[in-house]
């Protein structure tokens, strides 16, 4: 199975920990929405989508089976945040840029 589309769908530009929520393909065949970009113990990682039990926990909906299929999807899917962050930061400098420019 191949990831074959990867989208940051929001950043979040604040002080809390959660930095990003992200959608991404498998094989042009199935779409997983809601994979979150967290910043703990100044360390990026990925949260699946879960939900809420009546107890208080958390049970995530889908998840990867083993370590390698975890380690590659965090990486490709930290790298395309990344990607994100700098096109982000890029657009403000240009449009700090343009209205200094006036």
């Amino acid at each position: 199975m191949t990831l074959s589309d990867i989208k940051v769908r929001k950043l979040i530009n604040d002080d809390g920990p959660l930095k990003a929520i992200v959608s991404v393909s498998f094989d042009s065949q199935l779409a997983l929405h809601d994979i979150k970009v967290i910043c703990a113990r100044e360390r990026l990682f990925i949260v699946m989508p879960n939900r809420k039990n009546a107890d208080g926990t958390t049970r995530d909906i889908v998840h990867p089976i083993n370590s390698e299929f975890r380690a590659m999807l965090e990486s490709k899917v930290l790298a395309a945040y990344n990607d994100a962050l700098e096109e982000a930061e890029r657009t403000a400098a240009d449009a700090a840029a343009e209205s200094g420019a006036d």
